[in-house]
């Protein structure tokens, strides 16, 4: 562009008709900007732009070589909008060009040097082979920033950049916030990227060096069409041409994305989150901060408070070790201590040999050859979450006690499990059949029992009746009908050792009463001697009372048990169990009862011989 200038409605070309340079109005907006876009996209879906801040209201834009630079100017080219602004050595001998990867380049014409490149200028878009990180020579900042509206491409709230302290690391930040961390380079791609296979289509590439830190993705043909886009929710958005743009990730998406979301020294699992279990675990050797609270997280999904180290979990003293945890996103790189001349066994005595090193990690898990470099942590550990079947192995410091029970594959708390799971299943099951047949009884028509006397009824020992609907002459065809000698038979002439609440159902309501006059430990059977640790049995009871409690709000989810069995701290108390329902009273004589639970009014209408 030596002599030439671009009005508006006139657009330049890469060689190849890759991309695309031209005035645009984006989305309903009226105002104008200098964008770049895909050749062959009829939407026009901007890559870049030249005065992201500075749009122009009119169409008398002009885009212009003046005085060496690129410059941009309206109202007959009298008031200046944007420009390269650099320094030439000649007015005279410079030009512009959009290059065949996007890249608008102002250049010197005889030694071909660039002076200025878009790509140093990054908008809200990112295209294969533009440079995510730092230039430390020229102390360039390669970053996103968002659009602050759809129609709006100025500077907006979110940004999207290398963090070079600790070991260097990509996020996402709203203002100075840190809101989502893509993690650090693995020896193969950054570790928080979403689990997509891109290599038969794409490349990434890391540089950590003197003069640049940066990552960078290329396409394996140029005919492949993909971009990233930071929009201005604060989301990353990836997008692969096909007749049309097609979104296939995007990112944060998860709860367990988002920074912090379960505090520090925790881990976040997101294929945790729904009905069954709450997604925040503290890492080996640490507790909840707050353990109360915590308990009642699974209704709240709060695990922000995080986890603090366990009593007694002091550094230094004899026995102590290590912890794997799979399948990780480390904790936040920023504050590690790094040294890359270590493979993973030197990182382990080095931190052991720390009585401040609390974990440990590879600085790259994925290089080839193996995991190389040493990371690690000496305070509180930031936004760990687990992934399916990517992420890397992460150590975690624990005394002997805490490792012993690792060591076991976790078979004491496999025990532990076994029993309260017993216990869950068998009152769970019972809550079931207390509910089906509650609800089964609400379904029908009300009936109501009239009171007999059993010296009168025993008349009719050999007889049988019928119960029939009160309105109606119809039998229920739900109700099992049994003749009255069955019935004196099955209840031992009526006998009260057996009716609903003693006998046969007392051990249902034992799971209860007992915990109530502080006798739970008479559950137990009496063969068992003292052979039990009665602390440990008092707690399964007392979960497996939490368990099955009346409002289903109320009742932990297995994670939330597996936790309480693994932690010595104070339970919250039981409240009443749904199969104890409502007490309701028969007063011989009479046809009412007390309570609010589900009463079945059925009289007997006639007895018969048969």
């Amino acid at each position: 562009m030596p002599s030439h200038q671009t009005t508006d409605g006139e657009v330049i070309d890469s060689t190849e008709k890759i991309f695309t340079l031209g005035f645009v109005s984006p989305g309903k907006s009226t105002k104008r900007y200098v964008g770049i876009w895909y050749y062959q996209d009829p939407d026009k879906a901007i890559v870049w732009v030249a005065n992201r801040d500075d749009p122009i209201n009119d169409r008398s834009e002009v885009l212009s070589i003046n005085n060496g630079n690129l410059v941009l100017s309206e109202k007959k080219q009298t008031v200046i909008v944007w420009s390269t602004n650099v320094s030439v050595t000649s007015t005279s001998n410079t030009t512009a060009q959009l290059l065949d990867t996007g890249n608008l380049v102002l250049v010197e014409r005889d030694t071909k040097k660039t002076l200025w490149q878009g790509f140093d200028h990054l908008t809200n878009t990112l295209i294969p082979f533009m440079k995510l990180g730092l230039d430390r020579q020229r102390s360039v900042n390669w970053s996103l920033t968002s659009w602050k509206s759809p129609d709006d491409p100025g500077t907006g709230n979110y940004s999207y950049r290398f963090d070079p302290t600790g070991f260097p690391q990509l996020s996402l930040y709203r203002g100075p916030d840190k809101i989502w961390r893509t993690g650090s380079w693995t020896g193969q791609r950054l570790i928080g990227i979403p689990e997509i296979q891109w290599s038969k289509i794409s490349f990434s590439t890391f540089e950590d060096n003197e003069d640049e830190l940066y990552s960078m993705y290329g396409v394996t043909n140029s005919s492949v069409r993909i971009r990233l886009v930071l929009n201005e929710s604060g989301v990353t958005q990836r997008f692969s041409w096909d007749k049309r743009w097609i979104q296939f990730a995007s990112a944060p998406m998860e709860q367990c994305d988002y920074y912090g979301n379960c505090g520090a020294n925790s881990n976040c699992n997101p294929y945790n989150v729904g009905n069954v279990d709450f997604e925040c675990t503290c890492l080996p050797g640490y507790e909840p901060e707050n353990p109360q609270s915590w308990f009642y997280r699974w209704f709240y999904r709060d695990g922000s408070d995080g986890c603090r180290r366990k009593q007694g979990m002091s550094t230094c003293q004899k026995g102590e070790g290590f912890v794997k945890v799979a399948r990780l996103k480390v904790p936040d790189t920023n504050v590690t201590h790094v040294d890359l001349s270590l493979g993973l066994k030197e990182c382990e005595r080095k931190c052991l040999s720390n009585c401040s090193c609390l974990a440990y990690t590879s600085a790259h898990a994925e290089s080839e050859g193996g995991a190389t470099g040493c990371l690690t942590y000496h305070g509180n550990m930031m936004d760990a979450r687990t992934y399916t079947n990517t992420g890397q192995d992460f150590y975690v410091r624990v005394n002997a006690t805490e490792l012993s029970l690792y060591k076991k594959n976790g078979s004491l708390l496999a025990k532990k499990t076994i029993v309260i799971l017993s216990l869950v299943a068998l009152l769970f099951t019972i809550t079931l059949m207390f509910s089906f047949f509650r609800r089964k009884k609400k379904r029908k028509a009300k009936y109501r029992t009239s009171s007999f006397n059993l010296a009168a009824s025993s008349t009719y020992l050999d007889d049988s009746f019928d119960i029939q609907e009160q309105d109606g002459n119809t039998r229920d065809p739900d109700l099992p009908m049994f003749d009255l000698r069955t019935i004196v038979a099955a209840t031992d002439n009526f006998s009260t050792d057996n009716k609903l609440g003693e006998g046969g159902f007392g051990s249902v309501y034992k799971v209860w009463n007992l915990w109530n006059e502080g006798k739970s430990i008479e559950i137990v059977d009496k063969a068992l001697g003292e052979s039990y640790p009665a602390d440990e049995v008092l707690r399964c009871i007392q979960i497996g009372l939490l368990c099955v409690q009346e409002q289903a709000i109320d009742r932990p989810t297995m994670s939330a048990v597996i936790f309480m069995l693994g932690n010595v701290n104070g339970l919250p108390s039981p409240k009443q169990p749904a199969f104890i329902g409502n007490k309701t009273s028969f007063v011989a004589g009479s046809s009412t009862s007390e309570g609010v639970g589900s009463v079945n009014e059925v009289t007997i209408s006639m007895f018969q011989g048969r």
